[in-house]
């Protein structure tokens, strides 16, 4: 179908350096085409969110007044850098609008937003040919690289737009000095709504002033308001023409004038589909409303053998099951600290917030700080730090993992969206490299890894380990989980189950060689499984929910079947795959091996990623009958 908002009136811009105000006629067109971009941005996020992709709108929908006066500076100068580096990635949905505007791309491209194998990932990779320049979407990382382009385009001036939520990171903190010190030509528009996905800085950090940081590292930093286009213009062009770093903080509510998303968090994330609609009619763009109204999705609910119908957010649960816990504890405030890092709803850790609030901090963006804060609370015995965020994150804490084991703390640490299950923010994203937190010396570490493989075995995994003692690592998909079944059809992790650290489970005896996995995958090597044995070849299934311990019981009972095949959704080179093998070989085993794990850059979409690694069910029978021959 066509594109249903006219972008015929959209007129680029061209402003010259020297220029300090905006002409009527200018003016006029810049207001347009700032409408025309947002209600763009309104309509194809919330088509995302029809589809069940998700995405993000307000952000978007926020930096279109200075991007555009910025993109007519770089139209009407060679001497700036002509690429809108960002560093809060979930705003791609402007770098996908701007690369159709800039004739890159056709404007039906837009109507495929998130979806799998178009190209337009829910955060930025780099694709020159498709008009996106760069890569984003860890908050936090882009600063430094820009002062690195900086560094290597000496004469032009490169522009980066910034967040009050992206600024909380503290390699910005680093890379401000860094600008100063070189005095770069680097400008930062920084979009300051005071809201991130938890809530409202201004209420939660208390002292923490954007403008007053920036400058406090040396920049020229000033405030002003991100809705006044002629201020607007007149601040960006003395930015731009200024020497050396320049930071312009543009205040204004999260997704302005957007009734129901207006100056909450909820404007953070895609748009509710009624709320499009309404904004859509008002501003007279029927066609674009009656599209949302009329899309029609094809819904196909999977089963899959050996499992449940019904499925469970682990992610979710783990909040639900420390509060259970929590419940049992006198004065649990002087034995527990919960850490969050702006990510409480993903981590289930907003359950804990509204039932013990006692217990709870929201400590932003700042994921390094709250590990080491939950690391310093629980350094002494009868005392433990909860921290929670993604598991792509969890490769920004290594440094602080390591100094926590050698403090002796106590830590557990949730990481919601590992692997790259349901993943529409794509490869940056991907929770791939969890083995990284095993990284101690091998005597007398307690380091331990779990992955439950439902709600049920998390249950049983946070009752049997919440008072161990040292660093415990729990990870969840972002993806909702059947419960397991045993032979029988009963909940295999129900009734007197008893989880026991360190040792593997068999899901299913067999007789022609194991499978090995754990987390979201174990449920689809069940149902692979047990299709083969419809077909009379019966094959084994471990879940190993303690990741990073060898069975030993288990790894003789592998090795002398006739082949063992490790399937996970973690990296291919980083995995349990590489170690298993290992371990087999170690003690003298020598069964036919293979692993399947994540190998291949995302291509967007949501129930599409495990198929495009080819680790769908039908991928894992393939796998199985090579092996078995």
């Amino acid at each position: 179908m066509d594109f249903p908002i006219d972008l015929s009136g959209y007129v680029p811009l061209q402003f010259d350096l020297n220029q300090e105000a905006l002409t009527a006629e200018q003016r006029q067109a810049l207001v347009k085409n700032i409408e025309i971009v947002r209600d763009s941005l309104i309509f194809f996020t919330a088509l995302a969110n029809v589809k069940g992709l998700g995405g993000h709108t307000g952000g978007a929908f926020d930096i279109v007044p200075e991007l555009l006066i910025v993109d007519g500076f770089m139209k009407g100068s060679d001497t700036i850098h002509p690429v809108y580096f960002d560093e809060a990635g979930h705003r791609v949905a402007i770098q996908y609008m701007m690369a159709v505007l800039n004739g890159h791309k056709k404007a039906e491209s837009l109507l495929h937003y998130r979806e799998y194998d178009h190209g337009y990932y829910g955060h930025p990779e780099r694709d020159e040919k498709n008009g996106v320049f760069f890569s984003s979407g860890r908050l936090g990382h882009m600063w430094s690289y820009v002062n690195g382009v900086a560094e290597a385009d000496s004469k032009k001036t490169v522009v980066m737009f910034g967040s009050d939520g992206s600024q909380m990171e503290g390699d910005n903190a680093e890379a401000a000095r860094y600008a100063v010190a070189r005095n770069l030509k680097v400008k930062l528009f920084i979009d300051d709504n005071d809201v991130t996905i938890a809530g409202h800085p201004t209420q939660y950090m208390k002292g923490y002033d954007v403008e007053k940081t920036l400058a406090g590292h040396g920049l020229a930093a000033n405030s002003g308001d991100g809705e006044d286009i002629d201020a607007l213009y007149q601040r960006i062009q003395k930015a731009i023409t200024a020497d050396g770093p320049v930071a312009l903080v543009n205040k204004r509510p999260m997704a302005v004038g957007v009734s129901g998303i207006e100056g909450t968090p909820k404007g953070h994330d895609v748009i509710a589909v009624n709320l499009a609609i309404d904004y859509l009619n008002t501003k007279g763009l029927t066609a674009a409303a009656e599209c949302l109204l009329d899309f029609e999705v094809a819904k196909e609910k999977v089963t899959y053998l050996g499992s449940t119908p019904e499925m469970g957010k682990v992610r979710d649960d783990f909040g639900k099951v420390v509060c259970e816990i929590l419940d049992t504890i006198d004065n649990p405030a002087e034995k527990v600290l919960v850490v969050d890092s702006d990510l409480e709803g993903s981590c289930g850790l907003h359950h804990i917030r509204k039932n013990h609030p006692e217990v709870y901090v929201a400590g932003g963006i700042m994921e390094r700080n709250n590990y080491s804060v939950a690391a310093g609370f629980g350094s002494e015995a009868g005392r433990v730090g909860i921290f929670g965020t993604f598991a792509a994150f969890l490769e920004m804490v290594v440094s602080e993992i390591t100094m926590a084991r050698l403090n002796d703390a106590n830590v557990i640490a949730h990481f919601s969206h590992s692997g790259i299950d349901d993943m529409a923010d794509n490869t940056c994203h991907f929770g791939i490299n969890n083995f990284f937190a095993d990284n101690a010396i091998a005597e007398g570490d307690k380091t331990r890894l779990y992955f439950p493989a439902d709600v049920l075995q998390l249950k049983a995994i946070l009752q049997k380990t919440f008072n161990d003692e040292g660093l415990r690592f729990v990870f969840s998909t972002r993806s909702a989980t059947p419960c397991l079944l045993d032979s029988e059809g009963s909940k295999l992790y129900d009734g007197d189950y008893s989880f026991e650290p360190g040792k593997d489970e068999i899901v299913r005896e067999g007789k022609d060689g194991y499978v090995i996995t754990y987390g979201e995958m174990t449920y689809r090597c069940l149902d692979a499984i047990e299709q083969l044995r419809n077909d009379g070849l019966e094959v084994g299934l471990i879940n190993k929910a303690t990741l990073n311990v060898i069975d030993e019981e288990m790894v003789e009972k592998v090795g002398k079947s006739s082949f063992a095949l490790v399937v996970e959704s973690q990296n291919s080179k980083t995995g349990l795959g590489v170690r298993y093998g290992t371990w087999l070989l170690e003690r003298g085993f020598a069964p036919k091996y293979a692993l399947m794990g994540t190998s291949k850059i995302g291509h967007g979409g949501i129930a599409e990623q495990l198929p495009h690694q080819g680790l769908a069910v039908e991928d894992i029978k393939k796998k199985i009958l090579a092996m078995k021959g």
